[in-house]
């Protein structure tokens, strides 16, 4: 028997699948779109609970980390500075708002500048323009406006770190054609983003480009040319894959899909007034919205019937997608159940005018859902890039 000799180069296994890296580390995939959406959703939901501004500043802090951990390098994962900059309009403008439409000042409020009054008619009672301004106005409008600009952020997470179009996949069938259009309005703007650094990045490599004004031609009209190219082309991809077909239902079939689906959300919104109301009927609470739902459910499916899908390589929910939509559920529900500190501590008040207290449970809850950003895998090598 001959021996060969060994060239110090091994055959690579076959990639038939993803085995187990030798190292023990964790392969990189991209985590369920539904889980991030659970996530972010939970998380605003806990924002709704509080006022305090350095929860509201530790939210941010958390999101720009599991964003900045676990975002890819497609065109959606890099708009999520755009969003942040849309949280600074808010407050901005919700300050000013209140500047302008003072309420007037208490005795125990500090003064700050006063603004031009305008008089109004008596009809428009309750309501002034202009006048003095006060330092706890303008704090509570900044407060009001950063937990809005946090729910916000949240959204702007889900959108850089779950796929829409991966997100489109899982949405069921009756719902299919509206999924598609919120898929193709989502990627809207990051496809605008790309396009514009594109070509900005061809005007670089040209001598002589022009500034301001005068290159707003050289600019717009190409970003048209290339968005409308895009919009041709998604929609001749859309047309060979069968969307927007008729399909096999009858027109009953719709109609009782139709039907179903109204009186579904009927029963939603009343049985969302009855848990809201306290003195509303008992059968408008509970019952009004599990009979809503179930009904919602039944047209979903009967609706379902007349899209017949095939999904390539469905997205797998491992125990990284339970970790991570659990994080942000748990830490919803434990700011909802006030457990373990005062609830006064999540609304603290302007009078007396004092810095807000950082309780320990609530922090510990927030940073709980900020332990996403390691429990989900890594999408790859190559997704450091520069930060949003």
């Amino acid at each position: 028997m001959i021996p060969v000799a060994r060239t110090g180069v091994e055959a690579a296994p076959p990639r038939s699948g993803r085995a187990p890296d030798p190292g023990g580390r964790r392969l990189p995939r991209t985590l369920h779109p539904v889980a991030w959406w659970i996530w972010a959703l939970a998380l605003a939901t806990a924002v709704s609970r509080t006022a305090n501004p350095l929860l509201l500043l530790l939210v941010l802090a958390v999101l720009g980390y599991v964003v900045t951990a676990r975002r890819t390098e497609a065109p959606w994962a890099r708009g999520f500075k755009y969003y942040l900059y849309l949280a600074l309009t808010v407050v901005a403008v919700r300050v000013v708002f209140r500047a302008v439409f003072a309420t007037g000042i208490t005795p125990r409020d500090h003064f700050l500048f006063s603004l031009p009054h305008l008089p109004t008619p008596d009809w428009y009672a309750g309501i002034r323009i202009g006048g003095p301004v006060s330092l706890e106005a303008l704090l509570s409008a900044a407060t009001d406006g950063l937990r809005l600009a946090c729910m916000l952020c949240c959204v702007g997470a889900a959108n850089t770190l779950a796929n829409p179009k991966r997100a489109l996949r899982v949405l069921p069938g009756a719902l299919h054609e509206l999924g598609v259009a919120v898929t193709v309005a989502i990627s809207v703007a990051p496809q605008l983003v790309q396009s514009v650094q594109r070509v900005a990045r061809a005007r670089r490599l040209r001598a002589g480009r022009a500034k301001g004004l005068k290159a707003l031609r050289g600019i717009v009209v190409p970003v048209l040319e290339d968005a409308l190219e895009r919009s041709l082309r998604l929609a001749a991809a859309m047309d060979s894959r069968g969307y927007g077909r008729a399909g096999t239902a009858t027109a009953n079939s719709r109609r009782l899909t139709g039907a179903l689906m109204l009186l579904g959300m009927c029963g939603l919104c009343a049985g969302a007034y009855g848990l809201l109301d306290a003195t509303a009927p008992r059968f408008l609470g509970l019952p009004a919205m599990a009979s809503g739902a179930l009904l919602c459910v039944a047209g979903l499916r009967l609706g379902g019937r007349r899209v017949t899908r095939t999904t390539y390589r469905p997205d797998p929910w491992r125990l990284p997608e339970w970790a991570v939509a659990g994080s942000g559920v748990l830490s919803a529900v434990l700011l909802f159940g006030n457990l373990g500190y005062n609830a006064a501590e999540l609304n603290p008040s302007i009078y007396p005018l004092s810095w807000p207290t950082l309780p320990l449970v609530p922090t510990a809850v927030i940073l709980l859902a900020g332990t996403a950003g390691f429990i989900a895998p890594p999408t790859g090598p190559e997704r450091r890039g520069h930060a949003s």
